[in-house]
This record gives C-alpha cells, structure tokens and sequence, in this order.
C-alpha cells in the first residue's frame, strides 16, 4: 500500500470516497418501484391507464385458479373440501369456492331474502293479474320438469320464480360442472376445480407469495390426512397472473444471480490470467461499481422513482466500463500511453452518449430512464477509469509483456483482409434476409417479454377454460360520481350488452349491477310490488282454474309485505356471501369518483376473440352518458391495450435509435473531419448489427424492445474497437489489438451467459451482444487497410 503515500494518490482517492458516498446517499433516499405506471407514456390514453390499473389491482391480478390431480375421484373431492375449508378460514383470501354447495347457502340465503329488489323481472306487468297468472303458470311448469324437485319447496314463498330466475342468471355467466361428490370438476372429471381471489392485489408479490405458499401447505396438510387410495400420488396445480409474478419474479432473480456468479468467475479469471495481479484486478471493478451507482442516482434525482427494470437493463450496459479498464491496464498505465489512446476512449465514449441520449427525448419515461442511467452510468465510469485508476496503480506498474500475443493478432489480423469482400457480402446477404422476414421479424406482443414458460401458460388457458370463467381479457368500463352513478350506468348497458350476446358478439357479460342493483333500480322492483291487499286480490284471480290454491301463498304475501318494508341493499348487507366479492372486483372506488367494470366473454366458437369495432359501435349508440357519469363507457381489450402500449415503446425506441445513430456519424464527422475514417468506423458496426438481426430472423427469434437494446449496446462496445482501428493508417499496435482481443472476450464471456437464458430480456441482449462484439472486431480488422509504409503492422 505504499503507493497510497503519494498525494496525487491520497487526493484521487479521497475525491472518489465522497463522489461514492454523495452517490450511495441518493441511492439510499432513491424510491424503487416495480408499478407498471412508469412505464405509462406521459400522456396515456384512459385505456392505457386502466389497462396498468387492472394489472396491479384489478380482479384479474388477484385470480388463482387451483387443480387437484391424481388420485381417484373421491380422493380428488376429499382434498377438494379440505383445501377450501383451510383457506377459507385464511384471512389472505377474499373468497375461495369449488362448487360446494355448503358454501352457496350464505349466497343463496341473501338472494332469496333480496329476490325482489334484485330480480329484472319485478316490474308492475310482472306483478299485474296477467303476469302473475304467467309467472304461476311457468312456475307449475319448471315443477314438472326433471329440476323441479329443488324449487318445490320454495313455492308457496316464491310462486313466481325470482329465485330459480336468479339462480339461472348467475349460472349463464359460466361455472365449471359439479361431480357426484358435489366439488367442481374438469369435464373429463380428472381434475377437482377451485377459485381463489386474493384480498391482496397482483402488484403486492411478496402476499402473492405468501397466498401460494398457504395453499401449498393447506394441500399437503389436506393429502396427508387422506388413507393411501389407488392410482398416482395426488398433485397441485396453480396458476393466475399473481402465480405468474411470483414465478417470474423467482425466475429472473435466480437466473440473474447464477448469470451474475458464473459471469463474475468467468472474466475474473479471464482477468487474472492477464493481469496476474489481484490488486489490479480489484481496481478494474471500481469503474463498474461508480457508473452503476451514478446511473441509479441520476435517475432517481430525474425521476424521483428507479423501476426495476430500469435497474436491471441498465446494469448490463455499465459492462462498457470493463472495456476502459482493459484498456488502460493492458495498453499501460502511465501518463503518456494514457494520453495516447484517451482522445479514442473518450470519441468512443461520446458515440455511445450519443446513442442513448437519444431515448432521453421517449414519451415513456421507462426508456427515458434507461438513456438516464446508460449515459450517466458509462461517463462516470469513463472518467473513473482516466482520473482514478491511474493514481491508484503501483509504481513501475506493468503487467507482462502482450507484446508477442499482440503480433500473432497483427498476423492474423493482416490475414484476414483478404477476405475485406466477405463483410459487404454478408451486409448485403443480411439486408435480403431483413427484407423478405420483415412481416414477421418483430414481435409486437406484450407476453413476448413474459419469462413464464410454455407449459405454464397452457396450464392456465386449460384450467380457465375448464372454470368456465372470463379470461378477463375484454371488459366494459364505466365511471360515475358516486358508486350508485356508476351502477346507474352499468345498467343502462345491460340491453345493448344482451343484444351482443343474442347476436352472437359475445357469449355472457357480467356487472356489479346484477349483485347490487342502483338505489333507483331497487326503488323500482319494490315499488311494482303491491300492498299486502291488492297482491291478494291480483293473485286470488290470477290463480283462479290452477292446481296452485292462492290459499295456500299466504307466505308469498307476507314476504312480499316485507321485502316493501325492507331498507336498501348496500354492500355492507353482503358481508358473509361471496357476492359480496364480486361487487369489490367490479365496482372500484378511484379519486375521481367509482368504476364499474363488466366483464365480457368471449364467443368460444370464435377461438374466444370478440369482434370489437362491433361491441364499441353498440357502446356509442347506448347513450348511457349522463352528468352524473364521466364520459362514455370504454371497451378495454386487455391483450391489444398491452400489445398497443408495447408496440408504441418498440416503434418509438427504433425511431430515436435511429436518431442516436444519426448523431453518432455526425460527433465522429465533427472530431475525426474525415469522412473516409468516419466510414472506417461506422461500416463494422453496422454490418456487425445487420448480420446479427438477420442470424436471428434465419434462427426463427422474433426481435423484441430488448435486442434492440442490445443493438445499442453493440453500438456502444464496438464503437471502441472500430475506433481504434480508423485511427491508425493500419493495424492499431500490438498492445492495442491484445486490449481489444481481451476486451472482446470478456464482453462474450458475460453476455454469452446471458444468451443462454431461459428469461426472454436477458436472452435476447445475450443473444444479440455477444456475436455483435465479436463481430465489430472481425470486421474491423478486415476491413482494416494496409499500412502505407508498407510494413508489417507493430
């Protein structure tokens, strides 16, 4: 530590201890967030804004749909009521059915005491001598049938069928069928069905976590209390958007740190063979450790928040900063050779600020944060490794003379330009190959992104398909004042919704409406009710050549007399019923007022994608805006909103990284004033970028928002490389090419890793970065000229 006595070495290094500690204290008051708000554009459309809304709290993000499999059917049933009957009692669940009917009977107690200010049949006709006799009639009729059985007892409270009319409408909007054990079931009956809702939101992964882990252990606890029975052993399925953040979350976070571990090991073993010193190779890290934390601090002073995906792309464009350190110990550490090579570090560090202060100017202030943190991350790390690094270097540092490896290059190197004719060959070849794959070379989906395996993603659309259940992709929404104003207005929709559903648009709907009907609805239903007298007079001759005696409903006239009496439904009454659940997830309160959302579904016959210019075209017509409501009701297709707002960042991000790319040819025309080495530099990367594109359009990978990335990143690491190489007459010297040769390899060495992922973001910049650094540094040398003395390059 000798070489601390020197000044200039004490005053580096106390400068670089309070720049790291400014950094790490705005890091420390930094805000991390995973809120998919961030990723809104600035100015978002009401459906982008609602489409974020329903992915971190909406009824679709609190879903778990659970399947029991193997075993026998019995066996199936018994972990069926065992499981719910846990959960149940589990105060991190909002509701938890699997068709038992034990469970239904709160429900359909509540519905049959509330069956007159629910039902959309109580109206005066229905009520008038004509209607009842009607009702009494069908009632007569529904008893002769197979299912008559379930509604005798309840006729003389109910003659004209509100309850089985209830009833009925609750089952159109879709349940899963019940076994002989009386649980849901899969229609080939080898799977026993439940639905979880979670009372926390899909944003809150941590209680996500900890739902699923309460269901796996109710599971076990349920299976072991079961005496061995025949056939395989029984097993758990889950799965929901909650079950895939948590799945994704521990996906990436494991990947990340094996990538992470063997990367680490990989380049600083690389490193030290090179080096040969510990101490220098700890001294290479600082540069990496200063650009991150000056990338995370930047955004969050710009920004106020840091997203974690933020976090995580950037990081991996800070592998710039190994690159400087590379140079400045392999090339020599002292003031001269540093000043040598600097003016091409510091040219090769503007092109890269200038391609990504380009996302600077996006409209979403995700990629915006992503220029923040590159830019300022890749420059402090630049003048880390030109001002730090120097000072803290032992006297008389060198490493061992890469001299001869350096000449074996220049060999090699000087070979290959006879082969100078293969890089336009080839940049052409990939410009035919982006042509022709152009319909299908990027993948403008949403789910593209998504780390969530094939066979989960199949698991969910068959148990979703099995529940019967909405997949929650198409959904009308509504805004009122007040929750009674949004009710309101979910009710005017209802016949423009049964209309789509007669004409075949779509196959059910549901509302928040249905469970609590608006003050006025209610008012309506029971104001069509009759007094006690004039119902009796009605029904004596409504009733009259029957086999139902009117004497005999005398407690139809007493509930009848009572519901009139009977105060207004609220939420609060629901307490107890898993109605009230489906109120919670569709009738939201916001600050600007109440929500209601009404689900649609899809027609199965269409392969469950609804016809949307005709359910908007009839939502224009329903005329259902009022003072009272804000704004016309809106279509939200879930999957297209998240496609749309995904496809805006892909078209915006190519856009300006077209623009950083224009402002990078002109910063090297500004500092080099040759258009001839302007070429030099620029031709390797962008064939290195159109060959890799086309490698992988000919592979079948479909591009996404994270090759681009990668493609900036090429950008930014060859740049030095091509840089080296157009500011020599020829071959850069031997030293130089040994730098660039180990440079190059750490860069494969890290993002090869990353290729061989299974997360899709950290796939796709592995997949793309790797073959591009090694082939900006191919090209480059041959593409290099001979020199003009006409001697052997070094």
């Amino acid at each position: 530590m000798s070489w601390l006595r020197r000044p200039r070495a004490r005053l580096a290094l106390a400068v670089w201890i309070a720049l790291v500690a400014v950094l790490a204290a705005i890091v420390a008051r930094s805000h991390f967030t995973a809120d998919m708000s961030v990723f809104l554009p600035r100015e978002p459309t009401p459906e982008q804004r609602l489409l974020v809304e329903q992915l971190r709290e909406g009824m679709v993000s609190r879903l778990i749909l659970v399947g029991v499999e193997g075993g026998d059917a019995k066996a199936r049933a018994e972990t069926s009521r065992r499981l719910a009957a846990s959960l149940r009692a589990d105060a991190r669940f909002a509701s938890v059915n699997n068709g038992e009917t034990t469970h239904l009977q709160a429900d359909q107690r509540w519905l049959f005491d509330n069956r007159y200010a629910l039902s959309p049949r109580v109206t005066p006709a229905h009520f008038s001598e004509a209607g009842l006799r009607s009702a009494l009639q069908d009632t007569l009729d529904f008893l002769a049938s197979p299912a008559g059985l379930l509604a005798k007892p309840l006729v003389t409270r109910d003659p004209t069928g509100e309850m089985i009319s209830l009833l009925q409408g609750l089952a159109s909007s879709g349940q899963p069928q019940r076994d002989e054990h009386g649980v849901w079931t899969s229609r080939d009956g080898d799977t026993a069905l439940l639905v979880l809702l979670t009372r926390a939101s899909g944003a809150d992964i941590d209680a996500q976590e900890a739902a699923m882990a309460a269901v796996r252990a109710a599971f076990d606890a349920a299976r072991a209390a079961l005496p061995p029975a025949p056939g395989s052993a029984l097993r758990l399925e889950m799965t929901g958007p909650g079950v895939f953040s948590v799945e994704s979350r521990d996906t990436i976070k494991s990947e990340v740190s094996r990538i992470a571990t063997l990367g680490t090991v990989l380049v600083a073993t690389l490193l030290l063979l090179v080096y040969r010193s510990p101490t220098v190779l700890l001294l290479s890290l600082l540069p990496m450790i200063t650009g991150a934390l000056a990338g995370i601090a930047a955004v969050g002073l710009g920004f106020g928040t840091v997203h974690g995906l933020t976090l995580g792309f950037g990081t991996t464009l800070i592998g710039e900063a190994v690159d400087y350190a590379i140079y400045l110990f392999v090339q020599g550490g002292s003031g001269r050779e540093i000043r040598q090579f600097w003016p091409t570090i510091r040219l090769g560090l503007l092109t890269s600020i200038a391609g990504f202060i380009a996302l600077f100017f996006s409209g979403f202030p995700g990629l915006a944060q992503l220029g923040v943190y590159s830019v300022a991350g890749i420059t402090v790390a630049a003048l880390t490794t030109r001002y730090l690094l120097p000072a803290l270097l032992p006297e008389n540092f060198r490493l061992r003379d890469v001299t001869p490896v350096g000449r074996r290059l220049a060999a090699l190197a000087a070979a290959s330009t006879r082969l100078r004719w293969l890089v336009p060959v080839l940049a052409i070849a990939a410009v035919a190959v982006l042509v022709v794959k152009r319909d299908s070379l990027w993948n403008s989906e949403l789910f593209a992104l998504s780390p969530v395996p094939a066979a989960a993603q199949e698991l969910d659309l068959r148990l979703r398909a099995e529940m019967g259940a909405p997949d929650s992709r198409y959904l009308v929404v509504v805004t009122g004042a007040d929750a009674d104003a949004a009710l309101r207005a979910a009710e005017r929709l209802a016949p423009t919704l049964d209309a789509l559903r007669e004409q075949g648009v779509l196959d059910g709907w549901d509302s928040p409406a249905r469970y609590l009907p608006s003050l006025a609805t209610q008012q309506a239903r029971l104001a069509a009710v009759p007094d006690r007298a004039e119902l009796e007079r009605r029904l004596n001759v409504a009733a009259a050549g029957l086999p139902l005696s009117a004497s005999r409903l005398t407690p139809f006239l007493d509930d009848a007399e009572a519901a009139r009496a009977r105060p207004p439904l609220t939420r609060a009454g629901m307490e107890g019923t898993s109605l009230a659940m489906a109120v919670d997830a569709m009738l939201l309160s916001t600050d600007q007022g109440a929500r209601a959302l009404l689900p649609l579904r899809a027609p199965a016959a269409k392969d469950h994608v609804m016809d949307a210019a005709r359910v908007r075209a009839a939502l224009a017509q329903a005329g259902v805006a009022q003072a009272e409501v804000m704004g016309e009701p809106l279509f939200l297709d879930l999957k297209h909103e998240s496609d749309a707002l995904y496809a805006g960042y892909l078209d915006e991000a190519i856009t300006l990284s077209l623009g950083g790319a224009a402002a990078v040819v002109l910063i090297l025309l500004l500092f080099q004033r040759s258009p001839r080495r302007v070429w030099r530099a620029c031709a390797p990367l962008v064939a290195a970028v159109l060959v890799v594109c086309a490698g992988l359009a000919l592979a079948g990978e479909q591009l996404i928002l994270l090759h681009l990335v990668g493609m900036l990143l090429i950008v930014a690491v060859g740049s030095n490389y091509t840089l080296f190489f157009a500011a020599e007459d020829g071959m850069p010297d031997p030293r130089t090419l040994a730098s660039l040769l180990v440079a190059t390899l750490t860069t494969v060495s890290g993002f090869g890793l990353l290729a061989v992922s299974q997360v899709p973001v950290l796939h796709a910049i592995g997949i793309t970065v790797g073959p591009g650094a090694l082939l900006s540094l191919a090209f480059c040398a041959m593409l290099s000229p001979a020199r003009r003395d006409g001697g052997q390059p070094g």
